[in-house]
């Protein structure tokens, strides 16, 4: 077992396996869902009722070999037009690590989707088909995952073998996503020329690749470095309950209950509670009934400070060392996932952590189109699947980090309050990395290309 020493420094056991999160992306036909059947079925993580149930569809269809791809088009309406539409979620495993999949739909109009499924990935597998090459779709996946910090992207060319496995094909390709990727300020590409219908290079190696010297699909997410160093961000502790039991037993017992955002908590020291600015000292962690001297993330835990404040669900509860800073003039980049538009002077709840609050929509400066990367200043609303720069105003102020530094406590979603829908979901300060692109200017409004 790997001891809470080794886990707070950043060091993990390889005996202990560890779980990916991923997401795949592609435009409509280029293979996506077959990739992730071929995925599940070379890893030997398909049930046998499932592929049977599969083989007997593919039977009634007329096809000579059973179609993968349906082992992740669930829905009706994707079996029946052969696209995937819904973000699916699948979870296998091998010997090395553990997977949750995102499969995410490549159509123009489902980006939000797209944006659902990789908000929370930390790798994102963009599939080209070979004889198309890098096109529109493809340059707005990067650009999503630019957007949404996933630190690493597989770019798979797929249908190689209808290419005749040309190796100047995959180059090309593969020069050209790198390029723009990088402009877009990912930090980490890996290109590997695959053909989920065959199967070369998605768990097994190619036998018609042999200039190909990387690792396959499944070898890349099996051993790519997930980063679970937790002295790297600040602690954030949302509150999520107040624990007053007030019994014979624990008549002044006061804990505040929770996960973990964030980095690491200690028996003594010294914390700030936001918004109010009140400060105190950790006295005591308890974790599963008992009481310990750390905690880091993604632990849920009870904190107990030594002082009385006035503490509610929805503060924030912070290192004094490094606090976040509180604001109510809120500026980030959204995606706007609702039906209905949203415009300069809704009305919204913002859900930020376990804080809601009310707000107000008081500048739309700019709407982004992610195939070329053009802004357009002044849209006045946003609609299904747009990008945009927002400002929102508060009612009451919140601890936000930028969302490049914490994923988790710089992310937030705007809500309908007449109905709770979600309207978009926001990326709190800059767009994207800060190497990204420079051939179109910075405006005056804050993209920052």
């Amino acid at each position: 077992m790997t001891s809470t020493t080794d886990q707070v420094a950043g060091f993990v056991d390889p005996s202990v396996t560890t779980l990916l999160r991923f997401a795949t992306a592609g435009s409509v036909d280029d293979g996506k869902s077959t990739l992730v059947g071929r995925l599940l079925h070379d890893s030997k993580s398909v049930l046998t009722d499932q592929l049977e149930a599969v083989e007997a569809v593919s039977a009634q269809r007329g096809q000579d070999a059973p179609d993968l791809a349906l082992l992740t088009d669930g829905l009706r309406a994707e079996r029946e037009q052969g696209i995937t539409i819904d973000v699916a979620y699948r979870y296998f495993a091998t010997a090395r690590r553990r997977f949750i999949l995102a499969d995410t739909p490549g159509h123009v109009q489902y980006t939000r989707n797209m944006v659902t499924g990789a908000s929370t990935a930390d790798l994102a597998v963009v599939l080209v088909d070979a004889r198309n090459g890098v096109i529109e779709q493809t340059r707005r996946h990067a650009a999503v995952a630019a957007l949404l910090r996933v630190p690493h992207v597989v770019l798979a060319v797929n249908k190689m073998d209808l290419v005749g496995y040309e190796e100047k094909v995959f180059a090309a390709i593969a020069e050209e996503f790198t390029a723009y990727a990088s402009e877009l300020g990912v930090p980490e590409i890996t290109a590997i020329p695959i053909s989920a219908l065959a199967g070369d290079n998605v768990v097994e190696p190619s036998a018609h690749m042999d200039w190909y010297g990387g690792p396959t699909v499944l070898e890349h997410l099996e051993t790519v470095p997930v980063s679970h160093d937790l002295t790297a961000c600040p602690a954030r502790f949302p509150v999520q309950y107040v624990i007053r039991p007030q019994t014979a037993e624990h008549p002044d017992y006061r804990g505040y209950a929770g996960q973990i955002a964030s980095g690491v908590l200690r028996v003594g020291e010294a914390v700030t509670v936001l918004p109010s600015g009140r400060t105190s000292v950790i006295e005591g962690i308890d974790a599963l009934g008992e009481g310990v001297d750390i905690a880091w993330a993604p632990q849920s835990v009870t904190l107990r400070l030594a002082d009385d404040i006035d503490i509610s669900r929805g503060d924030l509860i912070a290192p004094s060392s490094n606090p976040p800073a509180t604001t109510q003039d809120v500026v980030a980049t959204v995606c706007h996932v609702a039906d209905q538009p949203l415009a300069v002077g809704a009305r919204v709840l913002l859900k930020h952590t376990t804080r809601t609050v009310k707000a107000i929509v008081k500048e739309i400066p700019s709407r982004l189109t992610l195939d070329d990367l053009s802004q357009h200043p002044d849209p006045g609303q946003l609609v299904a699947n747009d990008i945009g720069r927002v400002v929102v105003r508060t009612a009451e102020p919140l601890a936000l980090d930028a969302y490049a530094d914490s994923r988790r406590t710089g992310s937030f979603l705007l809500i309908d309050p007449a109905d709770g829908t979600t309207l978009a979901a926001g990326m709190a300060g800059e767009s994207f990395a800060s190497q990204a692109r420079t051939t179109v200017q910075a405006d005056e409004e804050g993209w920052d290309f």
